[in-house]
């Protein structure tokens, strides 16, 4: 009996141990508190096809081409090209003054340029207008009481000068219409107002329609009535020299009488107005 209870004094106490109850078993010491967690902006969660290596993008344009189409196409870009080059020195040389290349090319350069690329102006020092050129019209006009009447003569340059006048956005058509028109019925017709080639008809037609329109617009005996047939003249004075040039040049107004034109129907009846 005596061995039984001879077991040190590191023996456990069984049921008989002198408190009577068996010890409850020592618990695991408490887990720190988680540390606090600071505010940040959100971590997007990492995609991993993301990270894998990006594809490479489709060729587009001419390197998506082969090869053989690239060289095809790198030939036609080429000729574009020299075409341009080729037709801007023409249209250059054309312009530009005598030269030796003119004298020896000049019937090639005429035949590329004319008259599809024609140029009325000159690059290099173009001369100015020394004349003040006006465009003058008079009719005659069908009355409603079965009466013709003649109107005086419209200066219509002269009413384009007072729109522009005061004016910092004069219109293009205010400025040159009347004046281009006049240009191409001068330089397509000869000084017994003949038609010199086939766009004379058509250069009278256009300055007849124009100065037909300008009548019923500002004339108000046209107004009135039926414009029958109408009449244009030109005006030709010298602008004065400065005082300083010592030069004398004639300030009498130099006229050109243009045939009376008959208005066809359709214009008579205000198809231009």
């Amino acid at each position: 009996m005596d061995d039984a209870y001879d077991e040190g004094a590191d023996a456990r106490h069984g049921p008989d141990s002198p408190s009577g109850t068996r010890p409850e078993p020592e618990s695991a010491p408490p887990a720190p508190p988680p540390a606090p967690v600071s505010p940040a902006a959100p971590v997007s969660p990492v995609d991993p096809v993301s990270q894998a290596k990006s594809p490479a993008l489709p060729r587009t344009g001419v390197a998506a081409l082969s090869p053989r189409y690239q060289v095809g196409a790198a030939l036609a870009l080429a000729l574009v090209a020299v075409a341009a080059c080729v037709h801007l020195g023409m249209v250059f040389l054309s312009v530009a003054p005598a030269n030796t290349v003119t004298k020896q090319h000049g019937k090639a350069i005429e035949e590329w340029v004319y008259p599809e690329f024609e140029q009325n102006w000159k690059l290099f020092a173009p001369n100015p207008l020394q004349q003040n050129i006006a465009v003058q019209v008079r009719a005659d006009v069908l009355m409603p009481d079965g009466t013709t009447t003649t109107t005086g003569w419209n200066d219509l340059s002269a009413q384009d000068g007072r729109a522009i006048d005061g004016s910092l956005l004069p219109s293009h058509t205010v400025q040159n219409e009347l004046r281009r028109a006049l240009d191409f019925f001068t330089t397509t017709h000869g000084t017994d107002n003949r038609p010199i080639g086939l766009r004379g008809s058509l250069s009278e037609q256009y300055l007849r329609r124009i100065v037909v329109m300008r009548m019923y617009e500002g004339d108000a005996t046209s107004r009135k009535g039926t414009i029958e047939r109408v009449q244009v003249r030109s005006s030709t004075t010298n602008v004065p020299p400065p005082d300083w040039s010592g030069e004398k040049v004639s300030d009498t107004p130099v006229y050109r009488v243009l045939p009376w034109w008959t208005v066809t129907a359709d214009e008579a009846n205000g198809g231009v107005r």
